[in-house]
């Protein structure tokens, strides 16, 4: 019999409880505040704040201030020296490295027993409880996963503490049945080296039914295109024939869709968005037909809200969920299992729905290009690009754009760099197909760019192969979880990008 038709009746069981977000969201959201503002009385932070007398969310947000990375360090610090009930009950043996801040070169995200627990697995379970129930056809479990991961290393050489990539934590602490049914072996998942990980990789998955992949597209298709010149093959398809499902998340999927349906041209392949950072697991695509995701309600999360054009006022508006707006750009602030408290993640979103509660990410809330007033963020890059793609026929890799300012005729523009997988007959073109959706996505990007007057068109330059991991490589972030930052509002990365395009 089946594995998967084994399995399947305890996702089945998940889903209903998934379906009471449509009607229940507050009711569920504010029982998650209240266990975590219990579990976190009794330490030093919510000693601090006074948890023991907060009973509602109401109270909640006008006692506990918003925070970021920089307010809870110090406390962080002495968690990753060993020190415990200071953000959450007991001590924290995890710490998921993430992209620094202006005076850091690295964060470290507390991930405690409990959030692994109740997010982190918790939504990788539940992308497979929706995929299964959309595609009840599935074989998912009848072969193996090809799951990639990152790296870790000694947490200041405390016993058993850890520091590096989330994905490496999660696969550290992984149930060992599940192990059964994943690739690499763990050992080789782990290392630190990503090309000599890369090959490992291949050659350990080549032999195996490969049935489901996860990672980040862009370190996914490196793999792949190795495991394309060890078989000798031309299409992945011709691989793992078996294979059905794509879990991807990190980056965007548009620049990379077109090159994975190359890759996997067989009827049946599907794929599936996860929105999950080192701070949480927070979004999932339940409807294949639809890009929004579905905000998980009743994982140790709780969500809160800030109108984008309320980012950085002294006193701007802080909404629960369950009075967001549907069409709204909002950056995100979470309270989560971990002991981040109300904790502004960096991401930005806008819902496309409130019943339930779906989304889709729009960016940074530091990764967009306002030099001259036009207020580009990354949703109208992923979707110009994707438009220039269809109209020329390319294929974008890798990307990054910065402004270029004004000269002395006061003359300005954006300055894109641009990797391509499929290069267009006709770059111009691209760059003029470009810079008119831009135009048509962003209202103040096309008042900007009129008749030339503020913005001149966009500046295109074709990036030769690899530049994007070399530029990655050459700061020790190549593999794992690192990404290419997308948009900035300074020069300082696309100038070192561009030095090494000589």
């Amino acid at each position: 019999m089946s594995l998967t038709r084994i399995i399947r009746p305890f996702f089945s069981r998940r889903y209903a409880q998934i379906c009471r977000y449509d009607r229940h969201a507050e009711e569920i959201q504010r029982g998650v505040l209240r266990r975590l503002v219990r579990a976190g009385a009794a330490t030093a932070f919510g000693q601090r704040f006074g948890f023991g007398k907060i009973e509602t969310y109401e109270r909640f947000s006008v006692t506990v201030p918003l925070s970021d990375y920089e307010a809870l360090k110090a406390d962080i610090d002495r968690m990753r020296h060993g020190s415990g009930d200071l953000l959450w009950p007991g001590r924290t043996r995890w710490f998921a490295q993430s992209s620094g801040t202006t005076s850091d070169r690295s964060k470290f995200i507390p991930v405690t027993q409990q959030s692994l627990a109740d997010t982190h697995y918790r939504g990788g379970a539940d992308a497979v409880t929706l995929y299964l129930h959309h595609h009840p056809e599935s074989r998912l479990f009848d072969g193996r996963a090809l799951i990639l991961g990152g790296s870790h290393a000694p947490n200041f050489n405390l016993p058993h503490s850890l520091v590096g990539d989330l994905s490496a934590i999660l696969i550290e602490n992984i149930n060992p049945l599940v192990n059964l049914v994943r690739t690499p072996s763990k050992n080789t998942a782990l290392l630190a080296d990503f090309e000599q990980k890369r090959d490992r990789i291949a050659r350990e998955a080549l032999t195996k039914n490969v049935t489901s992949l996860s990672g980040v597209p862009s370190w996914m298709m490196s793999v792949l295109q190795r495991v394309l010149e060890l078989s000798g093959k031309s299409t992945i398809s011709e691989v793992w024939p078996r294979l059905e499902v794509f879990f991807h998340g990190g980056v965007s999927f548009t620049p990379y869709r077109q090159q994975y349906r190359s890759l996997l041209p067989h009827e049946g392949m599907h794929y599936m968005e996860t929105y999950n950072a080192s701070e949480g697991f927070f979004g999932l695509q339940d409807d294949p037909a639809e890009a929004s995701l579905l905000l998980m309600l009743d994982y140790g999360v709780f969500y809160e809200f800030i109108p984008l054009d309320e980012l950085g006022n002294s006193d701007p508006t802080v909404l629960p969920v369950w009075e967001v707006e549907a069409g709204r750009n909002y950056a995100m602030v979470i309270t989560t299992s971990s002991g981040l408290w109300r904790y502004l993640i960096g991401d930005t979103v806008r819902f496309t729905s409130v019943q339930p509660y779906k989304f889709v990410i729009t960016g940074r809330t530091k990764s967009f290009i306002n030099a001259f007033g036009e207020e580009l963020i990354v949703d109208n890059a992923e979707r110009g690009l994707a438009e220039a793609c269809r109209a020329t026929g390319a294929s974008v890799k890798e990307y990054t754009a910065a402004p270029v300012f004004m000269n002395a005729r006061g003359e300005c523009r954006h300055q894109w760099v641009v990797e391509f997988d499929r290069r267009p007959a006709d770059t111009e073109a691209f760059a003029e197909a470009l810079d008119k959706a831009l135009q048509r996505l962003n209202s103040d990007y096309e008042a900007k760019r009129y008749k030339n007057l503020t913005l001149q068109r966009l500046e295109l330059v074709t990036a030769r192969s690899g530049l994007f991991d070399d530029w990655l490589r050459s700061r020790g972030k190549l593999g794992g979880q690192h990404k290419v930052p997308r948009l900035a509002n300074t020069r300082d990365i696309i100038e070192q990008i561009l030095a090494l395009n000589a």
